[in-house]
């Protein structure tokens, strides 16, 4: 056999072995307990970051759209079951010195439970606890522009978080 058959032969055999084992895209499985329309709830805040909610449920219900746009419903009596969840704790901690009193980069960490809920009955078909992320910002010698910078690290967790709620609510392992 020739070394341009055995290729094609390979090649051929690739998506043949991928298939077979269940291979399949992060995200691209059905939601748990047969739910197709998914309502998102405004996240209850129980830290002290205020509007930190907002910035976690739109980063989720922007996530639901780009991946799976008929899935989101914007009103609850459309939906088959609501995602629920609770911002449990946002710390910051210094990550890096200029010297002994002065910090040049923080890192924000975010904690959230999390549960998916038949609207009928309220039963909960899925749920993660303790899912929580980290993300590094510099610290600048003007507060405002620190604040900034802290701002746009816990939308970019944010949007981490929410990719990893998406995936992990449609890995049906």
């Amino acid at each position: 056999m020739s070394l341009k058959a055995r290729s094609i032969g390979l090649i051929l055999l690739c998506p043949l072995i991928l298939i077979s084992c269940g291979y399949r895209f992060a995200g691209s499985g059905a939601f748990p307990g047969g739910v197709n329309q998914i309502f998102i709830e405004v996240l209850e805040n129980r830290t002290s970051k205020i509007g930190v909610e907002r910035i976690v449920t739109n980063q989720l219900v922007f996530e639901f759209s780009r991946r799976r746009e008929s899935s989101l419903v914007s009103n609850l009596k459309d939906a088959d079951a609501v995602l629920k969840g609770t911002i449990k704790s946002i710390r910051t901690r210094t990550i890096s010195r200029v010297d002994t009193e002065l910090a040049s980069e923080r890192e924000v960490v975010m904690k959230v439970d999390l549960k998916l809920v038949k609207k009928d009955g309220g039963e909960i078909i899925w749920a993660a606890n303790g899912l929580s992320d980290r993300e590094a910002y510099d610290v600048n010698d003007v507060k405002i522009e620190t604040d900034r910078n802290e701002a746009l690290a816990l939308t970019r967790l944010s949007a981490r978080i929410s990719e990893r709620i998406f995936n992990r609510l449609t890995d049906s392992f």
